[in-house]
């Protein structure tokens, strides 16, 4: 690409039908999508490059308003109605093939980050460093020239949604957060923690909506009794149960799955940087996303894509699964033992992609240990105010205080005689677990499962029962998975993340740890 980016470009078509390749997953030999035909949205139609002036005084010093999420001239005051994107389907139900908004385009690796504009009042060319900004000023006039054509770096989305969340409500959020985790914090962090430092930072993501039909085919089982029985010198709980043959046909539409589309923030599981804090505090309303502009980015920072459709494709259609499988879930309330899916036929009939960035204010505190170093993030929600965040722990003081416990525990066993005297025995582990999942939080993620948009239609059901059972050991079903992820591991499939491994949660797991940090 010439670095002399011109202002004026070739009319773009607000629609483009190409043919598809089937997307083969790196590795894999299946066809995620087999359409014949892939529908191109054109998004930043009418978009221009170079100076944005208002209407009303023709400064080019426009920013947003964050108390009612318009654009407004920082001069005049005036404030411009956002602008939706057109084109892209509204009726999921009606969803079919691949409709992709054009700032999904594959990256480029040719394609140059720096563009040079001609600044319109003075004459002066400007350069614009995409990778770090889509704006610069005039150093001659001092007007503000922006990017709002994409260009295939992966720097210009599709769809942006403005900060709604004002710098000193994120700051006290982030505050009460470290505040309540003081007492086994590192004291180094202590002494150095400030929130004058955050930033605001808009980070891509891929949006996807699905219009898809799912066919279950497994069994169910129903607790009907639970009693004890004698076992040598003690007592174990026994279990009867009915099973049934299940089944649950439906159709469904997901709306606005956010997919991290950085590598870096992908990787969850990182040793080197808490990203799982930054994915936990989704999901964001991307209902309101408006149409580029980047005078929305005007006083953050932002992050670039670097990631394509193809690499996430898996990862979108594992996750669309959960969401499938969990909204089975809400007509399951009889098989209080769990249900186990023996067939899960899950048939895409479309989808559609579009690329955003998504506001969040971000505090971040470089913990150093040895010869490696963690990057701790805290983390708010800039649209919902959703705070989660990782605080580095002085690990001797807890460890001599859940040593503390654990002694107390044990002459607690020893003039005490109650039942469960093993818990007792473990309370300086328990002790340290828990605190060390509240500071930390390493399990905290977008529980995406529960939280995305459905609408399921068509439900047809199938509950035949087959058998008794009588004597079971266990509370839960062998083999049960209607609760099961698979869209949390799957992004090892991707080709630039072959040697990460992501590890299933447990969502009862998760319910419980989220009662204990409350």
């Amino acid at each position: 690409m010439n670095n002399n980016h011109s202002t004026e470009k070739p009319t773009k078509k607000a629609t483009e039908v190409k043919k598809a390749k089937p997307t083969m997953i790196p590795g894999d030999e299946k066809e995620i999508n087999t359409e014949p035909e892939v529908k191109i949205v054109q998004t930043d139609v009418g978009a221009k490059d170079g100076q944005t002036k208002c209407p009303k005084c023709g400064s080019t010093d426009i920013s947003t308003n964050i108390s009612s999420g318009k654009l407004r001239c920082n001069f005049c005051r005036h404030e411009f109605e956002p602008q939706k994107v057109e084109g892209l389907v509204s009726d999921l139900k009606e969803l079919k093939g691949q409709v992709m908004a054009s700032g999904t385009q594959n990256i480029q690796a040719d394609v140059k980050d720096v563009v040079t504009l001609k600044c319109s009042s003075c004459g002066a060319e400007v350069v614009v460093d995409t990778a770090s900004a889509p704006q610069a000023r005039c150093h001659w006039c001092r007007n503000t020239l922006s990017i709002n054509q994409q260009i295939p770096n992966g720097s210009i989305p599709d769809v942006v949604l403005a900060f709604a969340v004002k710098k000193e409500d994120a700051r006290a959020k982030i505050e009460q957060f470290v505040g309540k985790r003081k007492f086994f914090a590192h004291p180094k962090f202590k002494k150095e923690f400030t929130t004058e430092n955050i930033m605001g930072v808009y980070f891509p993501y891929m949006i996807v909506d699905a219009n898809a039909h799912a066919n279950l085919i497994g069994e169910g089982e129903h607790e009907t009794r639970h009693y004890t029985v004698k076992i040598g010198d003690h007592e174990e709980t026994r279990y009867d149960a009915d099973v049934y043959h299940v089944e649950r046909e439906f159709d469904i539409t997901i709306e606005g799955l956010s997919i991290e589309s950085s590598s870096e923030r992908l990787d969850v599981t990182s040793k080197a940087k808490t990203n799982n804090i930054i994915n936990s505090i989704m999901p964001f309303d991307v209902e309101n996303c408006v149409k580029y502009d980047a005078n929305y980015i005007k006083g953050y920072t932002s992050e670039k894509r670097d990631t394509n459709v193809e690499q996430l494709q898996s990862l979108v259609q594992e996750q669309s699964k959960d969401i499938a499988r969990f909204a089975a879930n809400e007509s399951l309330s009889l098989y209080d033992r769990g249900v186990r899916w023996d067939q899960e036929d899950f048939t895409l009939k479309g989808q559609q992609w579009k690329s955003a960035y998504l506001p969040v204010w971000l505090y971040s505190y470089q913990q150093k240990k040895k010869n490696k170093s963690v990057l701790h993030y805290v983390a708010v929600n800039a649209r919902t105010q959703e705070t989660m965040g990782s605080v580095p722990i002085h690990m001797p003081k807890l460890l001599i205080f859940s040593f503390i416990v654990e002694i107390i525990s044990a002459f607690g066993t020893y003039y005490i005689e109650i039942d469960g005297d093993w818990l007792l025995l473990t309370s300086g582990l328990i002790f340290y677990l828990i605190m060390y999942a509240r500071y930390r939080n390493k399990g905290a993620r977008h529980t995406y499962e529960t939280e995305t948009k459905k609408e399921v239609s068509n439900m047809r059901s199938v509950d035949d029962f087959l058998k008794s059972e009588k004597g079971l050991s266990s509370a839960w079903m062998r083999g049960a998975n209607n609760t099961s992820l698979k869209g949390t591991t799957n992004i090892s499939k991707l080709e630039k993340f072959t040697k990460q491994n992501f590890s299933e949660l447990n969502p009862v797991a998760d319910a419980m740890k989220n009662d204990i940090l409350k």
